[in-house]
This record gives C-alpha cells, structure tokens and sequence, in this order.
C-alpha cells in the first residue's frame, strides 16, 4: 500500500491511496480458500475444489468483496498510522476504472478525503466565576399549590328544587342532536355531566343552559365549527333536545386531612412537605440550567479554535431547516393535511438571519468539540444502567405503551445515541462546575422564572413571567441570539 498526502488545508486532508493488483490477488487468494470449504461443485468433493477452479467462477464477485474490505482496512490503517482524527466519516472515491481493478489487471487507487478534529488546549475551568440563582420555598407557595389542587377537586352538592342554573354550576344532562329533523352518530348520552362554562361542549352550546332547572327540556341551536373534526358535521347547524336531570352548585373543598389523603398522602402537613419539596425541586432545576447556561457562555467566550467546515455546515443547515419548518408552521395559510413531506426548503430566510444561524452553529459545534474533549480526557462516561432509567423516564411519559418505548430503544441503537448525548453532556458540567467558582444568590420567584433574554424593561413590565424549562432554554446560542429565532431554541441544554 502506497499513501501520498495530496492536500493538508487547515483541517482538511487528502490522500491518495494505491493498492498493487499483486496484493488484491494474494488477498483474493486468501478469501477463495476461506471459502472453498463451504462451496459445492459438481464433480467436485467438499473441499476439494481447486482454488484456480473457484477464481474462474466466482472470482470476479468475490473480487469485487475484497475491494470493499481493502478499501475499509486500509483507509483506517493510513488513517491511524498518521495518527489523525477524523471529524466525520471519510470520504472514499475510487480513480479510474473498476472493472481492470475486479478482472486484477489494475491497481486499486482512491482518494481518501476528511476533516480531523481541532486540536485545542482546555481553559482553566477554576479560573471560572458564576452566580447560580437559588429561590427559598415560601409557604404561600405552597398554599396556592394547594389550592390550585383544591379548585381541581371541585366538589358539587345538588341545588334546591327549582333552582336555576348559573355560571360554574355543573348539569347532568340528557341529550339529543339533530341536523335538519333526523339525529346524527354520536349526538345521543344520557346522564353526562357538563359545567357551565368549562368550554367542554361546542361554543354557544353551555351557555344556552343557563336559567334552566332540574326536569326542565331545553332547545339548544348551535353551528359546529368550521374545523370540527368529524367532517359530517363541521360547519352544521344543529339543533340538540336538551332535558336536564340535575343543577348543582360548587361546594367549598375542604383543606384538611381527609383532602391530603384524597392525594395519597397521610395528613396535611404530609401534602405541604411533598409539595414544598417538589417545587423546590422545579426551582433547582431552572436554577441548574441557568448556571450551566452561564458556563456555556463563559466557556464560549474563553474558547477560539478552527471549527471542520463540514460538520459546520451540517449544524447550519439542520438549524436552517428547522428555522423554515416553524415558519411554515406559523404561517396563516399553514395546511397541516397537506403537510405530508414535512418539506419547507421553499421558505425565505434572510441573509441577516443566515448570519445568525452561522454564529449559533458555530457556538454548538466549538461547545459540543469541547464538552467532548473534556469528557474523553477526564475519562467521563454513560454507563448502561443510566441510559436504561432515562429510557424508562421516557417511557413514564406513555402509560401503557411502555414495553413498546423499551422495545424501541433498544432496538434502535441511533434512539438510544440521542438518550446517551445529553446525559454525558450533563455529566461533563457537573464536572466543570465542580472545578469552577460557584456562588448561590437567592433571587425571588419571578427572577429565576423570568425568560434570560428578554430585554430588562420587557421583563419588568411583565406580571406573571412565564417559566422557561431547561428544555427551552438554548445555551447554543449567544445571549442576543437567543431570543430571536425559534429555531436556534434546540437541543443544546
């Protein structure tokens, strides 16, 4: 075998690689022995086939199976003796003719193409400083969790005879639909219960109960919407022979003992203290994701190296990709049925947002080369039992379906790549958070909810900020970059 470095660019490298058609043969040789054991001639015992018998007819196939095995050994072999890594997987293109390669009259010559990985030295991760935002569970809290809980709960106690229905009261109703004079599938119950204005019946229908009475027979005429989804009935006017069983009223839900055991825990206090834990554990979530999105940023700022161009591209065009796809989504003439390709390379994107996508990218790929180095050489790993209780988190979230979610992960070892990556990130910051200087500043509630990018102002003037998860919090973009695309709001954290 015969290498020649043809191109070393930054962190591109080529290589022509030559293989003589003497060792092709030899190689050829070999495999036909291999197998001359397992092959059946007539006029042939088992494993008497003469080797000079076998090339003449099957050694053009056969042939054609050592090339590919050549071309796999040696690239890796030229590879490694240069000690090189790659970036992504090589490129291999063949050079000249095949067919005088197969017939062993040729050489076997390709270019052998790839980018290697930057090589970069580490920060000094104690040299970091960060502020992790901590927020201290009051127990106002903790009785609104409560009494969230409690309005979930809504007990009804039967209205007095002749009571009329209002607003919040619940209905037990009987009821028969009808388009024109005859009643349509599924527009006939008995005995459901309906609270008025809870928005579980079709628009204008609730509302047209109110003032009734229990043993009352009502008409109630409304339109299904435009978008209903049986096809027979939207955009309908229906007409629905209404007759009401029963009006109650909301009770007051005691908070008491006897409620905390309705949630399966012992007492009251019980209830508070698993409350209280759990919502501390929500803030210490949002909390870790903002220090780890501030290491992100630090070690961004402190990191400059020469990123492969191909894996740069690649992170762009999946963010440009996901970028059109959102447009797509939000667009007003959006048609989710004729949606089947999940095709959006027609849609715009500017040459300013370009720009921005490039910057995001770049910032993904420099974090993900470090994150990676750090974990390879401080010998950080995923063990099996931890990508096995992620899965079977997964799986929690799809009751009755969880053999399946198993099944899927295990059979799939690209899904079970996509459980590893954010576990072995997550556990390369922990470490560098371990080294670095971290201090805890109690915030309030809204503080730490508060969404990082938006402006001060902005954020001020809201009253009720809206909490951003870890998921939706993108540490791959830059601070400024963050808040404008939705589509640079992924996979990072």
């Amino acid at each position: 075998m015969q290498v020649t470095e043809t191109l070393s660019e930054g962190l591109k490298r080529e290589f022509k690689v030559v293989v003589e058609a003497a060792d092709l043969a030899a190689r050829l040789d070999a495999k036909l022995d291999e197998i001359k054991g397992q092959v059946q001639l007539k006029g042939f015992r088992p494993g008497k086939v003469p080797v000079s018998h076998l090339k003449k007819t099957y050694g053009k196939s056969v042939m054609t199976d050592v090339i590919q095995e050549t071309v796999g050994e040696t690239s890796q072999k030229a590879i490694e003796e240069r000690e090189l890594k790659p970036a992504l997987q090589p490129n291999i293109e063949l050079e000249g003719e095949v067919e005088p390669v197969v017939e062993g009259k040729a050489d076997l010559t390709y270019k052998l193409t790839f980018e290697i990985m930057p090589d970069f030295d580490l920060p000094d991760f104690s040299a970091i400083s960060l502020t992790r935002p901590v927020v201290e569970v009051s127990d106002e809290e903790v009785d609104e969790a409560i009494s969230r809980m409690a309005e979930q709960q809504q007990n009804f106690d039967a209205k007095d005879e002749g009571a009329k229905a209002e607003d919040g009261d619940r209905l037990t109703i009987d009821f028969v639909g009808k388009i024109g004079d005859e009643a349509f599938e599924g527009g006939t119950a008995e005995g459901v219960t309906l609270v008025i204005g809870s928005g579980q019946f079709i628009p204008g229908f609730e509302e047209q109960l109110i003032g009734a009475k229990a043993g009352d027979d009502v008409t109630v005429n409304v339109t299904f919407p435009e978008e209903y989804g049986a096809e027979h009935l939207a955009g309908q006017d229906a007409v629905f022979d209404v007759r009401v069983q029963e009006v109650a009223g909301p009770a007051e839900t005691k908070v008491d003992d006897d409620f905390a055991k309705q949630m399966g825990l012992d007492s009251l206090d019980a209830l508070k203290d698993a409350l209280k834990e759990r919502i501390g554990q929500d803030y210490g979530n949002v909390s870790r994701n903002r220090v780890k999105r501030s290491l992100l940023d630090a070690l961004d700022d402190l990191t400059d190296f020469e990123l492969p161009p191909t894996m740069l591209e690649q992170e762009l065009q999946q963010i440009i990709q996901q970028a059109q796809s959102e447009k797509a989504h939000s667009a007003e003439d959006y048609d989710a049925e004729q949606d089947h390709d999940h095709d959006h390379s027609d849609v715009e994107i500017t040459d300013e947002e370009k720009e921005e996508f490039q910057t995001i990218a770049a910032r993904r790929v420099r974090l993900g080369l470090l994150l990676s180095e750090v974990g390879t050489k401080n010998e950080i790993t995923v063990t099996q039992d931890e990508v096995n209780r992620a899965i079977a988190e997964q799986a929690r979230n799809f009751p009755g379906q969880e053999q399946q979610v198993f099944q899927f992960y295990t059979q799939n070892p690209q899904a079970q790549a996509q459980i590893r990556a954010p576990l072995f990130e997550d556990k390369v910051v922990d470490y560098i958070l371990e080294l670095a200087k971290v201090s805890d500043e109690t915030v309030s509630r809204e503080d730490l909810l508060a969404d990082p990018d938006a402006p001060a102002e902005e954020a001020a003037a809201e009253e009720k900020p809206k909490k951003k998860t870890a998921a939706k919090k993108k540490t791959a973009t830059k601070k400024t970059a963050a808040k404008k695309k939705t589509a640079a709001k992924k996979k990072d954290d």
